[in-house]
């Protein structure tokens, strides 16, 4: 069935089809666009609504366009639908200087000709309009904006655009809420909105809840847009403190064991809040075979990881034999993605998780399952390692000393070390390494030597301190 879209008016297309060529340039610029490296051949409009009227001084535009790129660009492999992305355009008779950073280009036909289109996240009167949609349980077209029913969301707060953002974007109003608009789209429940607000069921403070959401309706199915949070104001992300800290050559196992006992007490939460299952033998032989495919996959694009492929096999091999004799693991849901860029510290020094989106290469469905939690442990001890890499300092010093302590805070929340279970633990951090592996030689090689050096170590495990 094709997709409907929200509202089916010409102009609609009609903006569209102008904006066509100015996209084809400008998308593949953004940072939050997932099909680098192959042209943009056209776009298809998945739904248009309009939040401030084009003949205005201020237009606003509200879209979600799939883009259609090449399989093969070399071999001439036909187009394929592409991913959807979500876009608010804003059109000026002219772009202020303030707003340089946000131009699109002059639109030449459609109902906005002769106008500017621009991204409308960086100008504060776009940003108002969705907050205060978002205040007031606004409905507009196919667009739900929904308010949590215990939150207060205070009328005229300023915005301001964070620029540091990667495969989203956020916007911070007055320093009380943050607003995260999700840049490629999928139908479905998503957990970035779905775990925050089982989790505040919970209780868990570890995870700011949610105030708010933006979803859209199409065929029946919900597609989350965007999920508004309060703003930890003055906190600094797990990443830019480990760096800071290791710049100055203070210690940070302190901070690595507090990081410990709060991804323990996520995920103690997340299982009281959502079914969990039992893996044995049938479901760890098929997790396993999903670990040898891709280091497979990445052995035969990456060279430099040859070697230590047959050595890193065993990682899972060895997974798999203890299913074989009987042995059982829990899996419940995750954060999927974590690691110190996805940590908060207060300035209080209290720590708190964000971003539950998951990997967002991969499928949502494949986002949703249950995982063992060491898949998250496995995440955070590589960022580690990545940390002491970037300052250049010695990994087998302090990244090994940030491994052993947050592992050992979350034995003291959790009540189980990851370190005790190595042959599950091994498996998932070489998984990781070998995902970051073929990462960094596809997006920046310079980097590739980070996971090398965990290769290195993985293929020949020695075991953690106790």
């Amino acid at each position: 069935m094709p997709e409907a879209v929200i509202r089916t008016v010409p102009s609609d297309q009609g903006l569209l089809d102008s904006l066509d060529p100015l996209l084809r340039q400008w998308l593949p610029r953004q940072r939050w666009f997932a099909g680098k490296g192959r042209p943009v051949t056209g776009f298809s409009l998945v739904a248009a609504t309009e939040l401030l009227p084009a003949g205005s001084r201020l237009g606003l535009h509200h879209l979600l366009v799939r883009a259609h790129q090449q399989s093969a660009p070399a071999t001439g492999a036909p187009v394929e639908p592409g991913d959807c992305y979500q876009l608010l355009i804003g059109t000026r008779e002219a772009l202020p200087p303030r707003l340089a950073p946000a131009l699109i280009g002059r639109l030449t036909g459609g109902p906005a000709a002769g106008r500017t289109a621009y991204d409308a996240l960086y100008d504060a009167r776009p940003a108002e309009v969705l907050l205060e949609a978002l205040r007031t349980g606004a409905g507009v077209g196919g667009l739900r904006f929904e308010r949590a029913a215990d939150q207060e969301i205070r009328a005229g707060l300023v915005p301001r655009l964070m620029t540091a953002e990667q495969s989203n974007s956020s916007v911070v109003y007055g320093d009380t809420f943050i607003l995260k608009l999700l840049r490629r789209i999928v139908p479905g429940v998503n957990p970035d909105l779905e775990l925050p607000l089982a989790l505040a069921h919970e209780g868990c403070r570890r995870v700011p809840a949610p105030a708010g959401w933006m979803t859209a309706g199409l065929d029946g199915r919900t597609w989350v847009l965007g999920v508004l949070q309060p703003y930890v104001q003055g906190a600094t992300d797990g990443w830019e403190l480990a760096l800071r800290e290791l710049a100055k050559g203070e210690d940070f196992t302190a901070e690595a064991r507090a990081l410990g006992r709060t991804t323990a007490e996520v995920h103690t939460a997340l299982a009281r809040a959502l079914p969990t299952v039992t893996l044995g033998q049938e479901p760890v032989r098929q997790l396993t075979d999903g670990m040898t495919g891709r280091l497979e996959e990445a052995a035969r694009a990456v060279p430099p990881l040859r070697p230590y492929a047959p050595a890193l096999r065993t990682a899972f091999t060895a997974l798999a034999d203890l299913a074989a004799e009987g042995r059982t693991w829990t899996a419940q849901r995750v954060h999927g993605d974590l690691h110190l860029g996805q940590c908060l510290r207060s300035p209080g020094g209290e720590w708190s998780l964000i971003d539950f989106e998951g990997e967002p290469a991969k499928p949502l469905a494949e986002r949703r399952l249950p995982q063992p939690p060491v898949r998250d442990v496995a995440g955070m001890l590589r960022s580690f390692d990545y940390a002491a890499h970037s300052a250049g300092a010695a990994v087998s010093g302090w990244a090994a000393a940030c491994r052993a302590a947050y592992c050992a805070g979350y034995a003291e929340a959790g009540g189980h070390d990851p370190r005790t279970d190595p042959v599950l633990l091994r498996a998932h951090e070489t998984d990781k390494a070998v995902y970051e592996v073929l990462y960094e030689a596809r997006h920046r090689p310079d980097w590739l030597p980070v996971p090398l050096a965990a290769v290195r170590r993985l293929s020949t495990p020695e075991p953690e301190p106790a």
